[in-house]
């Protein structure tokens, strides 16, 4: 969407980097091509704009002849593929292309087939910086809008999510239409293109039973029985599904304690509205059961892209004992913990677990609910 400053656009000096492929990831209809688009439009030179459902761009690329590819693309001064996914062998293709044009500025974008198909990581070791775009994070509609937006339309967002159609969507019917319509035609689309999955029925009951074990752990064996599949294949949809974006993956963490929970997995969707259209309940937040778990998905995935696109290195996890004591989020970083318990409730008292504190002893605890969440998101 061009109307919205994305934070890719605060990257122009790495995007420009010689010598090097700016790759960007992400889930479909996130906006790749649009901010890329905008970015372009402010360069000075020629620029050279394909796709990767061309034929003569796959062909070109497919040959891996060296003279062909890089006289075609000579005097060029940005270069960037769209879909590039499409394109078989595109990471040897473009390796061809950076070494014997390092002047050129290269930008190769594709939904998660990029990263599902593999093509890019070994040819384009060293060559390339990655860069991932989420749904639109409420940092970069604070930093266009500012902070008493994010207030206004909080029920919207946990609702309806933060996909760029769904925040110029004019009614709520719109957005839910649309986010019905992703649901049913994109969502799944490069993981039954790649990976051989002859329907997404299976895919989508997965998700529905993920989408009601929010903040909970899940279990391998128990997901597997409710479907009538293999443990295996559980886990085989589950990283299909990661590395489709749509859900992550968050570990227990453990380090002291004989009693910590540290070998199962709690998943959050990296979108809202997403997890509310593969369960079709879009209704209000006060008719609403779940809102504990709207709350936590929207903090855990708004604090994860804040991390991603503010240079935070943290690593994640959530932290539980076998008598129940727990944190939702804990932030390993700069050699410190901090933990974070996310609470709808403004007026629900939580203390922090004692264990916790007692076992480490370079720790911090905090309560995020929505009269405190603003700078621990934004």
């Amino acid at each position: 969407m061009t109307w919205i400053k994305r934070s890719l656009e605060n990257q122009f000096q790495i995007i420009q980097k010689k010598g090097k492929v700016f790759s960007v990831f992400g889930a479909r209809r996130v906006g790749k091509t649009s901010v890329i688009q905008k970015i372009l439009k402010n360069q000075n030179g020629k620029i050279f704009i394909g796709t990767g459902d061309d034929q003569d761009l796959q062909d070109l690329f497919s040959s891996q002849k060296k003279a062909l590819i890089t006289s075609t693309f000579g005097g060029y001064e940005w270069i960037f593929i769209d879909e590039a996914q499409r394109i078989p062998n595109i990471g040897l293709g473009l390796k061809i292309l950076v070494d014997d044009n390092p002047e050129v500025n290269i930008i190769a974008s594709g939904s998660s087939s990029f990263e599902l198909s593999g093509q890019l990581g070994e040819p384009l070791t060293g060559r390339q910086i990655s860069y991932t775009l989420f749904p639109i994070s409420i940092s970069e509609l604070a930093e266009n809008f500012g902070r008493f937006q994010i207030l206004q339309n909080l029920h919207n967002y946990l609702i309806f999510g933060t996909y760029p159609e769904t925040l110029v969507a004019e009614n709520t019917q719109e957005k839910q239409a649309y986010l019905l319509n992703l649901r049913n035609s994109y969502m799944f689309k490069d993981i039954l293109e790649l990976e051989n999955i002859r329907n997404a029925s299976k895919l989508n009951d997965l998700l529905k039973l993920i989408a009601f074990q929010i903040g909970s752990e899940v279990s391998l064996n128990e997901l597997g029985n409710s479907l009538g599949i293999a443990k295996q294949t559980v886990e085989r949809y589950l990283d299909l599904l990661e590395k489709a974006f749509i859900i992550i993956n968050v570990r227990g963490y453990s380090s002291n304690l004989r009693k910590e929970v540290n070998k199962t997995s709690r998943y959050y969707f990296w979108d809202n509205g997403i997890r509310n259209a593969i369960i079709n309940n879009f209704n209000l937040p006060e008719t609403r059961m779940d809102m504990g778990m709207l709350w936590e998905n929207f903090c855990v995935i708004e604090r994860m892209k804040k991390q991603a696109y503010q240079g935070i290195f943290a690593n994640n996890y959530f932290w539980r004992t076998y008598d129940r004591q727990e944190i939702d989020l804990v932030e390993e970083r700069g050699g410190e913990l901090f933990g974070y318990e996310f609470k709808w409730n403004p007026r629900k008292k939580v203390k922090a677990p004692k264990a916790f504190l007692e076992t480490y002893s370079n720790s911090h605890f905090e309560i995020v609910n929505p009269e405190n969440f603003m700078d621990f998101l934004v």
